[in-house]
């Protein structure tokens, strides 16, 4: 009798623990579903990578566009003082203006490359008709006009340059103008005290 009652709890257990197999075996395994799907990671937006620097346009192009033919004219205009001014100090000036103005030209071509700006190949109008001009004239009659453009090409070239060092959108243009300032405002002070040592008034 005994066994009977051992057997009967020992099949009933048997048979409960089938019907909680069977049970969990038909719910859904949410833990399974959710470990099998991928995990994509998102990364935030990133901001727009081009600040201005990669195209130039607007005032920083027309800047380039008058940078080119004025810094030409300055080395042209330089190599005729070479040659026909009678003063040594304007020969002098006139040979760091060749320097320097070559310089920067080489410079502005190198951005104008980078950035691919075709920038004139040639001087301006109102360029060849101070060279014109110049040309006609020898000795100290050339020294004084010469100076006299010279102060007032420089003025408007620190004018201009020393805009564009705080107000242009690209950042390459703005370092250009900045880098090639100092030497502008001194060649703008070494032809001032020129101009007024030899009593050229503008």
């Amino acid at each position: 009798m005994v066994r009977r009652i051992r057997n009967g709890i020992l099949l009933s257990s048997v048979g409960i623990l089938a019907l909680m197999g069977v049970s969990c075996a038909n719910e859904p395994s949410n833990k399974s579903t959710a470990n099998s799907a991928p995990i994509i990671k998102t990364e935030p937006a990133k901001p727009a990578s081009d600040k201005g620097d990669s195209v130039v346009t607007g005032g920083d192009l027309a800047f380039m566009n008058e940078a080119a033919p004025g810094g030409m004219a300055e080395v042209e205009l330089g190599k005729l003082a070479a040659t026909k001014a009678e003063n040594g100090e304007v020969k002098a000036f006139a040979q760091k203006m060749v320097e320097d103005h070559s310089k920067a030209g080489d410079e502005l071509k190198q951005l104008a490359a980078q950035k691919k700006v075709m920038l004139p190949p040639d001087v301006m109008p109102k360029h060849k008709e101070i060279m014109d001009k110049l040309s006609k004239l020898n000795g100290g009659d050339f020294d004084k006009e010469y100076v006299k453009a010279m102060v007032a090409d420089h003025e408007k070239d620190v004018a201009a340059f020393e805009n564009v060092s705080k107000t242009a959108v690209n950042a390459d243009v703005k370092a250009f103008a900045t880098k090639t300032l100092p030497t502008l405002k001194m060649h703008f002070e070494m032809i001032k005290a020129l101009a007024d040592k030899m009593g050229v008034k503008p």
